[in-house]
């Protein structure tokens, strides 16, 4: 059973000068239940040489490992699935690579993006960017601030899990949740805090708070 109410995105060069690995020591201790690999500006073997780690931290603390983009790595890694983009393999294509068992996850922002890749059989969205992003690096597009009515657009039209992912902080993340979000993703509001444990904590509290 995976638990959606605080997805973890990796990204070094938005983690204050601290090592990925330390970080999501600290955010699983706050309570994540999903961490995902993304790293987009390293190598395939800098990318698989952090996810042994990641691999055995998240294993030990029974926390659910993705790998963004790449099929290989999640393989490689033995994760518990892939997060797809606009710009990766078709979800049929990455299923018929790691199999049923593996969790398959696909980017959207638009009720028919949504819509297709729950036909395409993903287990699960990242739906974004709900809000503004500081950084354009917390997301895989450019799209502009999709809301919370999307948001709920979204959940009214699929039955599948979908995290909230863009801008996301524990002051708005309540109200992606009572739009009908699973949970939500996040880059900095943990990997730029101060106490990435605490922040984990309390992005924690709010999607209960909003559930």
């Amino acid at each position: 059973m995976v638990d959606w109410d605080v997805y973890l995105v990796t990204q070094a060069s938005l983690s204050a000068g601290r090592t990925t690995d330390e970080l999501v020591a600290d955010a699983i201790a706050g309570g994540v239940g999903v961490v995902q690999l993304r790293e987009k500006d390293r190598s395939a073997r800098e990318r698989y040489e952090l996810g042994q780690e990641l691999r055995e931290l998240t294993r030990e603390a029974g926390v659910t490992f993705i790998v963004n983009d790449r099929v290989d790595i999640a393989q490689a890694l033995d994760a518990d699935g892939v997060h797809l983009g606009d710009d990766d393999l078709p979800v049929s294509a990455a299923r018929d690579l790691l199999g049923d068992d593996a969790l398959i996850g696909r980017s959207v922002s638009t009720v028919e993006d949504a819509r297709e890749a729950a036909a395409a059989g993903a287990d699960y969205l990242g739906v974004g960017a709900v809000f503004a992003t500081g950084s354009k690096d917390d997301i895989d597009d450019d799209e502009h601030a999709v809301g919370t009515d999307r948001v709920a657009a979204i959940a009214d039209a699929v039955d599948i899990p979908f995290v909230g992912i863009g801008g996301i902080t524990a002051e708005n993340a309540t109200e992606v949740v009572q739009a009908g979000a699973d949970g939500v993703a996040v880059i900095t509001a943990i990997t730029q805090a101060d106490d990435p444990a605490a922040a984990a904590a309390n992005l924690v509290d709010a999607v209960e708070h909003g559930r």
